[in-house]
């Protein structure tokens, strides 16, 4: 009997790359195609339709994304075709295949006024163009495919690629001090817990769990970056001074919502899916950078 196929884009990114080292332990249920933009090129919708020709998966993970979110605001073409028109495009062919799509957006949806966590069906609002194509992809994939998880998530970092624990590492390294943005609130996301939250979801749907719509994942908690900051260089026996900043004296391209903490009731009732405290997330994090021996 054949293996239901899951298909994963953007194999190189955080979240990607994550998925691939959980690919092994279930590979008696799966069998798994990571892709980039050399097998699937999300620009092109050729190369989309193409794909799906040749490939009927059971199960399409979209972490392919523009996540340049500064460098949105000033190429705003590419990162709505990325980000919006290309999600819409895959939906539509997921619906064709009779695909369940697992599609991931984030927090940036969000106006960053609120003060409380912001439930799924919390109203958007997005202050940066970035956020503005996230949130257009989501419509767009629910429009076009009932059959659409849509996973908002949050400061995503990972021991794989670019991310603020490992800039933050490398900085407290070269500097005595280093400042950083403490008025910005959300919650840090270890992606590798992140993808083992999708498998998660992916095994339930396999035994008649299947529940599709909008979610909310991050780890649990609440923090800003100031204290994150701080807590990286603590875990990681560091000495480097951190000193809080507002926004205004960091200013970026993109306006950053001030507030982006997010209610997990619904992964969490609809998929039993518990969440780890950050603090913990991030020593575990930290215990792979330090056994992959990166400095």
């Amino acid at each position: 009997m054949q293996k239901p196929l899951i298909v994963v884009t953007g194999k190189n990114g955080q979240l990607g790359w994550e998925l691939m080292q959980l690919a092994q332990h279930y590979a008696n249920d799966f069998e798994f195609l990571f892709t980039d933009r050399d097998q699937l090129n999300l620009a092109d919708e050729a190369s989309i339709s193409q794909f799906f020709q040749t490939h009927q998966p059971a199960y399409f993970i979209n972490c392919a994304a523009y996540t340049a979110v500064d460098k949105a605001e000033s190429e705003q073409d590419i990162a709505y075709r990325i980000n919006a028109q290309a999600v819409a495009e895959i939906a539509h062919h997921c619906s064709f295949s009779n695909t369940i799509l697992i599609h991931f957006s984030t927090d940036y949806v969000f106006d960053g006024k609120g003060t409380t966590p912001y439930a799924i069906n919390t109203p958007t609002s997005p202050v940066n163009y970035y956020g503005y194509t996230k949130r257009v992809g989501e419509q767009l994939a629910l429009e076009n495919h009932s059959s659409t998880i849509i996973i908002r998530t949050s400061w995503v970092y990972s021991s794989h690629g670019h991310n603020f624990v490992k800039t933050m590492l490398r900085l407290m390294k070269e500097r005595d001090s280093i400042k950083v943005v403490a008025d910005q609130k959300g919650c840090p996301t270890y992606a590798a817990d992140l993808a083992a939250a999708t498998m998660n979801i992916i095994t339930a749907s396999q035994n008649g769990n299947f529940h599709p719509g909008i979610f909310h994942y991050s780890n649990a908690g609440e923090t800003n970056w100031y204290e994150f900051a701080k807590a990286i260089r603590d875990a990681a026996g560091l000495t480097c001074t951190v000193e809080p900043i507002t926004t205004s004296e960091y200013p970026t391209p993109a306006k950053r919502p001030g507030y982006s903490v997010m209610d997990l009731s619904a992964i969490t009732e609809q998929y039993h899916i518990q969440t780890k405290v950050w603090q913990e997330s991030l020593s575990n994090c930290l215990a792979v950078l330090k056994e992959e021996g990166v400095k």
